[in-house]
């Protein structure tokens, strides 16, 4: 996420930037909204993802959340969201050293953390530290996690693992995504966190960059999304309009969307949730920006009344 900061700071050319005109959004109903089609019906695949999680002894779903306080309506709720980044340093893949930088400030309500060191089948080092501080103080959680293009190996080990039929160079990597999500579906249960949904973050990510082919990288995305509704978690999207079209094209999910408006404002990020900066079709739930060296995150019109669909509440 922070890398998502760094890019979205520079993007001012693709309408990323809060001094760009919005970019323009092609409607929902004339753009795809798969690329591939799974092989197994939703029960199967749900039963085997459950079995999958079972044998890495993560099957156990997130103990019951309490209630979330009431929100008066109009109330835009703040919070913010971390990551490998703010681990202690010393950890992490070489590619993504971790930064011991700030958690979230005093005033945010709820925190979305991060289950990656970067991209997919790597773990976020000190997750389990952060959902203790999370819990400790008492706030609201989610969780997020960046998907990638898998690699040869990691197609070889996983195309044929999934609900996509793998003799098929789309199926084989729809199921590479399916499997990277079961591994961070594990991450979560072991680290103890609890969240209803799981946001799944599509934007460049550097060392480990998504090919020319959307449609390959869309395939992917599908893949992660289906696992991670496999395992009974609601699934949204974190990007823009000009990353996620950069890595899937015009691929309409119609999933629920956190938006990212970088090294802006408050204001900038409310502004995010109108109709002009829609990604894929989906309802706005979440505005983001940077500030003091922090990911700041504000709620959408409407969402601080149902707080306990998007979050856990510690």
């Amino acid at each position: 996420m922070t890398v998502a900061a760094l890019l979205l700071a520079g993007c001012a050319s693709d309408g990323s930037s809060s001094s760009s005109a919005p970019e323009a959004v092609v409607p929902p109903s004339a753009r795809p909204t798969s690329v591939v089609e799974p092989v197994q019906d939703e029960q199967t695949s749900r039963l085997r993802a459950l079995a999958e999680l079972a044998e890495q002894q993560a099957a156990a779903l997130p103990s019951a959340s309490a209630t979330p306080t009431a929100r008066a309506a109009g109330e835009p709720v703040l919070g913010a969201d971390a990551s490998w980044p703010q681990c202690p340093k010393g950890m992490g893949i070489p590619e993504r050293p971790t930064q011991g930088s700030p958690m979230p400030l005093p005033e945010a309500e709820y925190v979305i953390l991060g289950l990656t060191n970067g991209p997919g089948f790597t773990e976020n080092p000190c997750l389990a530290d952060q959902v203790a501080w999370v819990r400790e103080r008492g706030l609201l959680a989610a969780a997020y996690a960046v998907a990638s293009l898998p690699d040869a190996a990691q197609v070889a080990e996983h195309g044929t693992d999934g609900p996509y039929d793998g003799g098929t160079d789309l199926g084989a990597l729809a199921n590479a995504g399916y499997q990277q999500a079961i591994a961070n579906v594990a991450t979560i249960r072991r680290a103890g966190l609890g969240s209803p949904v799981v946001w799944v973050d599509v934007e460049p990510v550097p060392d480990f960059d998504w090919g020319s082919d959307l449609e390959a990288n869309g395939a992917v995305v599908e893949g992660a999304v289906r696992a991670y509704a496999d395992a009974g978690y609601e699934v949204g999207v974190y990007s823009t309009p000009a990353l996620w079209k950069g890595v899937v094209g015009d691929l309409a999910l119609g999933l629920p969307e956190w938006r990212a408006a970088g090294q802006t404002s408050r204001a900038e990020a409310l502004d995010r949730c109108g109709p002009d900066w829609s990604i894929q079709g989906g309802a706005p739930v979440l505005g983001q920006w940077v500030e003091a060296g922090r990911d700041q995150n504000v709620t959408c019109p409407g969402i601080e009344t149902d707080l306990g669909r998007w979050f856990h509440q510690y």
